[in-house]
């Protein structure tokens, strides 16, 4: 180890993405050599004492990447605190494991879980665009306007202005009609704002890609470990 910003020896050390180590470092639960840290500062894991909520931080265990179908109804988080179970419920393994780009409570589709901080901050920071992609089920045929003010950008409640997007039409269910959407952000719930701002309502949302990773033929529920070139093509994609 050497000296480096405390959020990115928190985030190898399997705590979380950078922001999560960030955050951590911001609520005053991490001390470095007993006292409080402070954003911004610099240690070294193996001169250093730091600990989190009184628990001394080791060196992370050997990387582990995993791929989740998450059903709806699941919670995309390692740990409830309401009782709901959790996309670390439906993958038993003994390695400390946290979620990678959060699905909504009601979405399924995939989720990647690993302690690998640093290829979480990748994934999940805005400033490296990485994309994902979803099937969304909405509830009539879009028209050209609706599809046209999706791919440019939305106005959402709150002010902000969304990113460009590609949209297009999948085909018809009995339920309503399925869209393809690639984007790169993800705002919480944001492609369910969309839908209810341009009045599409969306029924059942499913991501199928991040990145390079596609969910494959896992079925709801079901998981499996990346491969070394799946590991090696999601970092290439985040460099």
């Amino acid at each position: 180890m050497s000296v480096q910003r405390l959020q990115k020896v928190l985030a190898q050390a399997g705590l979380g993405s950078r922001r999560t180590c960030e955050q951590l470092i911001a609520d005053g639960r991490v001390t470095v050599n007993g006292r409080t840290a402070t954003l911004g500062e610099s240690a070294d894991l193996e001169r250093d004492h730091i600990s989190v909520d009184g628990k001394r931080v080791r060196a992370a265990q050997a990387l582990r990447y995993y791929a989740l179908n998450k059903p709806a109804y699941v919670i995309s988080a390692a740990v409830s605190h309401d009782g709901r179970p959790t996309v670390r419920d439906l993958v038993p393994v003994a390695n400390r494991l946290y979620p990678v780009g959060r699905l909504d409570f009601e979405s399924e589709g995939l989720v990647l879980l690993t302690n690998d901080g640093e290829l979480t901050n990748r994934i999940t920071h805005p400033r490296y665009g990485c994309e994902k992609e979803y099937r969304a089920l909405v509830g009539r045929q879009p028209d050209d306007r609706q599809i046209k003010a999706w791919r440019a950008g939305v106005v959402l409640e709150d002010g902000y202005r969304t990113a460009p997007a590609e949209v297009r039409v999948e085909g018809r269910a009995k339920e309503g009609v399925w869209l393809r959407i690639v984007m790169h952000e993800g705002r919480k719930r944001q492609i369910r704002e969309i839908g209810e701002r341009l009045g599409l309502a969306v029924f059942r949302l499913q991501r199928v890609r991040i990145g390079s990773l596609g969910l494959g033929h896992l079925k709801l529920g079901e998981w499996r470990e990346l491969t070394k070139a799946e590991v090696a093509a999601l970092k290439k994609l985040s460099e």
